[in-house]
């Protein structure tokens, strides 16, 4: 059984945290536009949000190698507690100003940086290797269980009490994951030569490059989210509105939740050999949201598909955390995630931005369909590598599998 400690105290952890997340985005629009009446106002908070988290991952990563993992996650889980916590008294206050909501935002998602590559490090040392990817799919599973739930509680909320206290949630969320994280075994990071933070950031990158199947993995995934994200969220609505209606539209990303959470579940019981390329295969999937956008299938097509593609997004997701968990050693493992985290971030606003005008001058439905197939494309690429096709389902080595040696 996973839940026992100390991965039952990191997996209760999780779950509050994600609780609170998942209402976080419908609380913080409905809050600010009703603060504010300025929809302008929303996307300098949200992007005050992302900035941040992309410019210090790296440093992130870094921080995640040198430190104890534990004492990154129960700090930055605490500071994002005050963060949230603030902005929630700001709302509910009524004393709602955009420069002081939006330096919050920033103070957030500079928190959040340090998080992830903390949070896919830690793994490795609560579970065995043969136990990673049952891991990983359990907490995939949550993870889409409360993206379920979690908007329409945030919904009721927010109609019953307002944002600002569905947000005051999310903030004592962080708050008791803090408490459950700071009771997980304390493990010192790998011993190594300590050098200065852009030294261990240089490092880092080279042992990116030099892991023959992380890099190109890792450039499929930010090829994916350049043609996926921006498209299927901003030409999702639009086609399906003017096709069949609103409503279709949140049964399609409510049905294709369901595909993530039902693969999650299997995967949880798959035994796999060759894990990395089962999930490139399945991955490809994921396009077929897009492809069904494109070439403007009816909804009952359309959700089917969308079922698919979470389906391909779970399996591709939780093979490649566990082929990081398991085979990159935990010297690089932080920085090597955030290198591979700030490819595919940093290609999500690119890609909104381009959507737009690409589908003024093409056609909305051209524009799908042709990021579907570069989806279809990008997430088969990779299995041209052999290190790839042939990456075992092994347990995690105690050494590094490729050392990088010293200029």
């Amino acid at each position: 059984m996973l839940l026992v400690p100390p991965f039952r105290a990191f997996y209760l952890g999780r779950l509050v945290s994600l609780a609170g997340s998942a209402m976080t985005p419908v609380a913080l629009a409905f809050a600010i536009l009703d603060a504010s009446g300025r929809p302008g106002d929303l996307g300098v908070v949200l992007a005050c949000q992302i900035v941040p988290h992309l410019a210090l991952l790296l440093v992130g990563g870094a921080v995640a190698d040198r430190l104890p993992r534990r004492l990154v996650l129960v700090v930055a889980n605490l500071g994002a507690g005050l963060t949230q916590g603030a902005i929630a008294v700001v709302l509910i206050a009524g004393a709602y100003r955009l420069p002081l909501v939006a330096g919050l935002a920033l103070a957030a998602g500079a928190l959040e940086a340090f998080t992830s590559p903390a949070l896919r490090g830690i793994v490795p040392e609560l579970v065995a290797g043969d136990d990673l990817q049952r891991a990983n799919s359990l907490l995939s599973a949550t993870s889409s269980a409360v993206k379920i739930i979690g908007p329409t509680v945030a919904g009721v909320l927010v109609v019953a009490v307002g944002g600002g206290w569905a947000i005051a949630v999310d903030a004592v969320s962080f708050v008791l994951a803090a408490v459950f994280l700071i009771r997980l075994p304390r493990v010192s990071p790998a011993p190594a030569v300590r050098a200065g933070l852009l030294r261990e950031i240089h490092d880092g990158g080279r042992a990116f490059l030099a892991i023959p199947w992380v890099w190109p993995v890792a450039l499929a995934y930010a090829v994916i989210n350049l043609v996926n994200v921006g498209p299927w969220q901003i030409l999702g609505p639009s086609l399906t509105r003017d096709r069949s209606g609103e409503a279709v539209w949140g049964l399609v990303l409510s049905v294709r939740a369901v595909g993530l959470l039902m693969m999650s579940v299997l995967m949880y019981r798959l035994s796999l050999r060759r894990p990395l390329r089962f999930g490139r295969l399945v991955g490809a999937l994921g396009a077929c949201s897009l492809i069904a956008l494109g070439l403007g299938f009816d909804p009952f097509w359309l959700a089917a598909c969308a079922f698919l593609g979470g389906v391909g997004f779970a399996a591709s997701g939780i093979t490649w955390d566990s082929a990081l968990q398991r085979h990159v050693g935990a010297t690089h493992l932080g920085r090597v995630s955030s290198i591979d985290e700030l490819l595919s971030f940093a290609a999500i606003p690119i890609g909104q931005l381009l959507v737009g005008p690409a589908a003024a001058a093409w056609g909305g439905e051209r524009v799908a369909l042709a990021c579907g197939i570069a989806f279809a494309v990008a997430a088969l690429v990779p299995l041209t590598a052999r290190a790839v096709r042939s990456l075992p389902g092994a347990p995690r080595p105690a050494a590094e599998p490729a050392p990088v040696a010293a200029p």
